[in-house]
């Protein structure tokens, strides 16, 4: 499967998926610590990638969603943006509402 493939497979398959720098228990960097933590404070569960582990989407994902940095967030299919966009959407309790509708 082409990785532009597996990548959209995963953003449909989950609700919500951030791909980020290591994991939501043990993230390798500052932005995807704050923007995994923002996800976790919503209350739902999401999925993850760890794109140092997956070097192929590591490349390939700033093409699929025309974003060049990590992490980034989909919910319920589509691109919400990455650390500062999230981190925005959780002060105002709009990611909440996104994720809470996603899994309703």
């Amino acid at each position: 499967m082409d990785v532009l493939e597996r990548i959209k497979e995963q953003v449909e398959s989950n609700k919500v998926i951030i791909y980020m720098k290591g994991t939501p228990q043990m993230p390798q960097c500052g932005f995807s610590s704050r923007t995994s933590e923002a996800l976790k404070q919503c209350g739902s569960e999401f999925a993850y990638v760890n794109i140092l582990m997956d070097p192929e989407i590591f490349q390939n994902l700033p093409k699929f969603a025309d974003w060049p940095t990590f992490p980034q967030v989909y919910i319920n299919g589509e691109f919400i943006g990455g650390c500062d966009i999230t981190l925005e959407l959780h002060e105002k309790g709009e990611l909440k509402k996104m994720i809470d509708e996603a899994n309703s």
